[in-house]
């Protein structure tokens, strides 16, 4: 993203928060002002994102938010340049990172958590990492991420024999994502390269739309026929991406196993680095916000023992997203946080150039607590 002629976007951190300086000293900043509005639970291309660090800031501050904070899975490669361009916009930050954990040994093991691909297994966010253990994180997962991109170049090899459109993991993938620099390489950058090598084959519009109806036999809603026949449309690949995500990746996901720290691993890195552990509720699917998850049911039937398992395991706090779910589904986890003396976390998934960086709900009664709780990520960080 270039505002102004400021790049935000390419180069290095470095570069990047020398733009927004310059930016900021050309169109000034608004001071901070303290409002519900804030969102602990923002992605950036150290994961997956459209944003930078950088970017992402720029554009929690465009939306209205008084508060930001950056989880990109199993990484804090972007953390210090999100601090930075935090302090640069007068934005108030928070640091921290999600990751899948087994849950494997525990008393939930065989039941399908929060994760949509397989079964015992669940993400996690650490919370509020104090800010001289952020290397320590990147580097706990190091180990991790390499063991992930092995699978996901068997992932890349799988699709090429489904599918004739030869993606080389290195020269496909690979450049997508910010690995070099610690970043992590997800199943969205699989998806999102698959998309673009359809594109560069078949163009856009209904030969897209032929394609994954008649080719992949996908079913696609009157809504996305609508966007993927859209040629302008400025998101086509995320749009693609997520319907690949969706209805393609089970056709060549294999299950993680070595790359998959067990949860009471994490518990004790947690506790190591005195971060906050919380578990990222999901819930059943209905609608998917994102477009990139089909119906499906989620902890919703065994919602109280999951709350006793976390209980037991010492887990403190829970995370979600109150516009993924309904209003009887957030009454019953609120009810159960209280219940278990459980912090609560929010914060709106941000990967995609579709999703908000606000959440509307947070201005209501019911909600008021949950942007109390940033504050005390943002204090408890800076400890």
């Amino acid at each position: 993203m270039t505002i102004f002629n400021y790049d935000i976007h390419g180069g290095t951190a470095e570069q990047r928060l020398e733009a927004l300086r310059q930016y900021a000293s050309a169109k000034g900043v608004a001071p901070f002002k303290k409002s519900a509005y804030t969102n602990n639970h923002i992605h950036t291309f150290y994961s997956f994102s459209p944003y930078s660090p950088t970017e992402a800031v720029y554009m929690a501050k465009a939306a209205g938010l008084s508060s930001a904070g950056i989880v990109d899975h199993d990484t804090m490669a972007g953390a210090r340049e999100f601090l930075a361009a935090g302090e640069i916009l007068n934005l108030p930050t928070t640091v921290g990172a999600e990751c899948r954990v087994s849950f494997a040994d525990t008393e939930l093991s065989g039941y399908r958590l929060n994760s949509p691909d397989q079964l015992s297994v669940a993400y996690m966010v650490l919370h509020s990492v104090p800010h001289k253990y952020i290397e320590t994180v990147t580097d706990f997962f190091a180990p991790y991420r390499a063991k992930r991109n092995l699978r996901n170049f068997e992932m890349v090899q799988k699709l090429n024999k489904l599918l004739d459109c030869a993606l080389d993991f290195e020269r496909d993938v690979l450049t997508l994502s910010k690995h070099s620099e610690g970043g992590s390489v997800t199943e969205r950058h699989l998806m999102y390269a698959l998309a673009h090598k359809i594109v560069v084959n078949l163009g856009k519009g209904q030969p897209v739309v032929d394609y994954l109806m008649k080719e992949l036999a996908i079913h696609l809603s009157d809504k996305l026929v609508q966007r993927l026949n859209d040629v302008e449309n400025d998101y086509y690949l995320f749009d693609l991406l997520g319907v690949l995500k969706s209805n393609f990746l089970p056709r060549i996901f294999i299950a993680a196993s070595d790359e998959l720290p067990s949860v009471k691993a994490l518990i004790d890195f947690a506790a190591d680095i005195d971060a906050i552990l919380a578990y990222a509720y999901l819930g059943d699917v209905e609608e998917s916000v994102t477009g990139d998850k089909p119906k499906q049911t989620f902890e919703d039937a065994y919602l109280e023992q999951l709350f006793e398992t976390l209980r037991t395991l010492h887990i403190k706090a829970l995370t979600y997203m109150p516009t993924r779910n309904t209003a009887q589904q957030l009454k019953r986890v609120q009810q159960l946080c209280r219940q278990y003396s459980m912090l609560e976390i929010s914060g709106e998934d941000v990967n995609s150039p579709r999703q908000s960086f606000i959440c509307e709900q947070l201005t209501l009664p019911d909600f008021k607590h949950l942007s109390e709780s940033t504050w005390h990520l943002i204090e408890h960080e800076r400890k």
